[in-house]
């Protein structure tokens, strides 16, 4: 993961650090770049107003936008992921408890990750998505950079590959071997949890 010299990857120092919100990070991230909003509305082909929006919380961000963030202000997405407190010694590199995954809440749009994997410096990175009922990634999709796959272990999700769609129920699973962009919809009325793993790490 590329990052600035000064900076490092949100994680708080104790369990009674606050957490910032996407929007907070976007413009704290931006800022520490030197870099103005015009100038990462113009990165991403979006308007400043939209940009200011997302900074302030006042708008959702699909996964395919902050995708397109990410690569302006020179990160992995998994920048963004934050929550994790201190790991025991004989656990660090190794072990995620469930109640001390790193996470990323996409707000408005109705997106939940998780971070599973312990660290992101091996072969594979694993992440749990929560998808609420009418959410979607973005209709612009998301660039896959190699392999992934998929277990989806709650609900129901139609995952358009390029052009063609696949209707995905508990209990199915599925792999894409080569890069390229997929867009996700939670089609059903309850919740969709889905277990995706990259290789390389490249959320």
């Amino acid at each position: 993961m590329s990052v600035h010299p000064n900076l490092e990857p949100n994680a708080p120092e104790d369990g009674n650090t606050k957490l910032l919100s996407i929007g907070a990070q976007v413009r704290d991230l931006r800022k520490a770049r030197g870099m103005t909003i015009t100038a990462l509305a113009e990165g991403i082909g979006r308007s400043s107003g939209y940009i200011s929006l997302i900074e302030r919380d006042l708008s959702g961000i699909s996964i395919s936008c902050l995708q397109r963030i990410s690569n302006t202000l020179g990160v992995q997405m998994n920048w963004f992921f934050q929550g994790q407190n201190d790991t025991p010694e004989n656990e660090h590199g190794i072990i995620v408890r469930r109640n001390n995954r790193r996470t990323l809440d996409l707000g408005l749009m109705g997106i939940t990750e998780e971070l599973l994997s312990p660290t992101l410096t091996g072969a594979a990175e694993l992440t749990l998505t929560t998808f609420s009922p009418g959410s979607t990634t973005g209709q612009q999709g998301r660039q896959r950079k190699g392999e992934e796959a998929g277990f989806v272990l709650k609900g129901s999700l139609e995952i358009w590959n390029e052009s063609t769609c696949y209707r995905l129920y508990e209990g199915d699973s599925f792999t894409f071997s080569k890069p390229g962009k997929h867009q996700c919809v939670n089609i059903g009325d309850i919740d969709a949890i889905v277990i995706w793993v990259y290789t390389p790490p490249s959320y």
